[in-house]
């Protein structure tokens, strides 16, 4: 079964066989999880340590009777809602730079979706090299829009973001759901097209 009736049957084969990797399950993995799933891919691998809390409601694929669970195990039941013939690798635990290649090994195609700087930099470190990954960088904050772009940087690494509007409390600049919610969606159209080779 397939919640996408426009696939060709090389567009289905070819996503319902790839194993997807998403490190973290916030406003960016958990919203470009289902994308995914709503695309057709099947078979995921998705880490995250943390829990609902009401704060991720504004922009985060969760609902409010979702808050306290762990982030991996609500994502799992609303992606099972859409699709319940899933392969779904849920791993509750922190990603490190330790970790990160046994929790991904299987993948064809790793989307990063964390909220730190620090993060994201172990895990291009870690990954880009011998992985193709899409990483998220600058999301934050209210429009512009058409600041938000696909860009290669490195054969296997694609960015995805305007690159510099990061979250900063300081001058309140915080994640919204519109923006956080165009990214997500643009990383897994990107994680789509490096899967069916179509361009990015």
């Amino acid at each position: 079964m397939s919640c996408n009736p426009y696939l060709s049957a090389v567009e289905r084969e070819v996503l319902g066989r790839a194993v997807v990797g998403i490190a973290g399950a916030g406003g960016l993995g958990s919203n470009c999880a289902m994308h995914l799933v709503r695309s057709g891919v099947r078979r995921l691998v998705i880490a995250d340590f943390d829990t609902v809390v009401p704060g991720n409601l504004n922009r985060q694929f969760f609902f409010a009777d979702q808050v306290g669970m762990p982030k991996v195990e609500a994502l799992r039941a609303n992606l099972l809602r859409i699709e319940p013939a899933l392969e779904l690798d849920m791993r509750q635990v922190r990603i490190t730079a330790e970790n990160v290649d046994e929790l991904f090994a299987a993948c064809a195609v790793v989307a990063e979706a964390f909220d730190t700087v620090e993060a994201k930099a172990m895990i291009v470190g870690a990954l880009a090299s011998k992985t193709p990954l899409v990483a998220v960088s600058g999301v934050a904050g209210w429009g512009n829009s058409n600041a938000l772009e696909v860009r290669r940087a490195g054969r296997n690494l694609v960015l995805v973001g305007d690159g510099k509007t990061g979250v900063d409390p300081a001058n309140g600049v915080f994640p919204h759901s519109p923006r956080v919610g165009i990214a997500a969606a643009m990383l897994a159209n990107t994680v789509v097209s490096l899967l069916l080779g179509a361009p990015l």
